[in-house]
Order: C-alpha cells, then structure tokens, then sequence
C-alpha cells in the first residue's frame, strides 16, 4: 500500500500536481491544477496506481470496469486487468452518455465506474444512471483522485488512491492577483503545455 506522501511525490512526478496561478474552468483562480491525464503517460506509475485502486475493490465480485470516454478509457482497461474481467468506456451520443461499439451490460453484471479525477462526479454520475437503467448492478465509484471532498453525493460506495483538496478563488478575491502574480494560465484539455 503507498503512503500519501509516495503518491504525491509520483502524482508530482508525472507533471499531474502542478502549482502556479491557474485559472479553472469554472473561472475561478488556483494555485494548484490537476492534469490527471498525464498520469496514463508513464504506464508503468499508472499501473501502480490502478492496482492500488483495483485492491479496494478486489472482494466485490466485479464483472465489468466502466469509464467515460476520454479521460477514463486507459484507466478502465487498467483496474479490470487488475481485477480479472471486462472493461468497458462510455461515449456522448447526441449528449447522453451511452454504452456503444457492442458493449452491453446484464443484470448479472457487477460494475466498477471509474474516473481518473472526481471534481462534481457530474460524468461518473452520468455513467451510473445508465447502468442502472440496464439492469446491472453497481459495485462502487473509484478515482486515482478524489477532489471531491466527499461532496460527490455519489449513492455508492466510493474510493479513492488520494484526496487532494485544491483550493480556489473567485477573481476578485485571489490572493495571487493581489500578490501580483503573473496572469493566471488556463491548463484544461485544450491548452496544455
């Protein structure tokens, strides 16, 4: 099992924890900025980090590992070779989130959601309601990181690797802009650097 400090020190090492003067998709300003993505460039780091999240969950009988597409593909192939079954991803079709390319789900079915990173557990939520309505049945939620600070509001039994809390400001009351930090850098999917 690794420590929380072993995670951050990896976490940090891939380039997923960043510090500097972000600004959020929300609009509001942060210190700090998550790219969880990065975590699936270096396998060998993300293979650790899946197995540790696969082991909460290595007694719940699970059949499927489901994750939404993009961020959650890799990740979801990850957990399910670590607990011995099939994996699957969801897409949007015309804005819903759907199960495609001829995964199905049955009753029988006892499914993992997972997510690389859970802010608003607002896609996870998603997920969950259309496995739900198949008929299968939903094991738990499990993240690499939890931002949540356990308001997901998640029905299920939820886990994570780690818990990082990262603290934002609205505009006009960030202590970086009063300090006269450079202007805040928008990370997000589309501006990467």
């Amino acid at each position: 099992m690794l420590s929380e400090k072993d995670i951050l020190r990896m976490l940090t090492s891939l380039g997923v924890l960043m510090e500097g003067h972000f600004l959020l998709t929300s609009g509001r300003h942060s210190g700090k900025y998550l790219q969880c993505a990065k975590i699936f460039e270096d396998s060998a780091k993300a293979e650790i980090l899946c197995r540790e999240l696969a082991g909460k969950f290595k007694n719940d009988h699970v059949t499927v590992v489901i994750g939404p597409a993009m961020g959650a593909v890799t990740m979801a192939y990850e957990v399910s070779r670590h607990l011995g079954c099939r994996n699957f991803f969801t897409e949007r079709e015309n804005g819903i989130m759907t199960l495609r390319r001829g995964f199905t789900l049955s009753p029988d079915d006892n499914v993992l959601l997972v997510e690389d990173v859970v802010t608003t557990g607002g896609s996870i939520k998603e997920v969950y309601e259309m496995v739900r309505a198949s008929g299968a049945n939903v094991a738990g939620i499990g993240a690499v990181v939890d931002r949540s600070l356990g308001r997901h509001g998640f029905k299920v039994r939820f886990e994570s690797v780690i818990a990082i809390e990262v603290e934002s400001w609205e505009k006009d009351s960030c202590p970086l802009c009063a300090g006269g930090a450079e202007a805040p850098y928008k990370p997000g999917s589309g501006g990467a650097k």
